[in-house]
């Protein structure tokens, strides 16, 4: 089993910038990818980005993060990393990060088998 504590998140401007962090702990030997998730109030988890954890191939939602957002990791501190530039409130709710052992669809919240706790991103217009 993989522990994930995620840090970084506030209170920030739009068009600001934040990075999250998710330490990874536990069995990190066995991670095979990670993702971010977000959820907005009164919204379900969705995926915004996810990384194969030794190869770095990376994905994204769509074309409007990818173009502001980059997930990246540092395997040796087993951290992921979700640099955010260019926010906008839109991006507001709390974001997750999540491990997944086994090779699966990484883009869907049911195939993860670690969560962190969530962190929060509020940003004001």
């Amino acid at each position: 089993q993989v522990q994930l504590v995620e840090s970084g998140g506030g209170l920030v401007q739009a068009g600001d910038s934040l990075r999250l962090s998710c330490v990874a702990s536990g069995s990190t030997s066995d991670i095979y990818a990670m993702g971010w998730f977000r959820q907005a109030p009164g919204q379900e988890r969705h995926f915004v980005a996810a990384i194969w954890w030794i190869r770095g191939n990376t994905i994204y939602s769509d074309s409007s993060v990818e173009g502001r957002f980059t997930i990246s990791r540092d395997s040796a501190k087993n951290t992921l990393y979700l640099q955010m530039n260019s926010l906008k409130p839109e991006d507001t709710a709390v974001y997750y990060c999540a491990a997944l052992s086994h090779p699966a669809l990484v883009v869907l919240t049911t195939t993860y088998d670690s969560w962190g706790q969530g962190t929060q991103v509020t940003v004001s217009s």
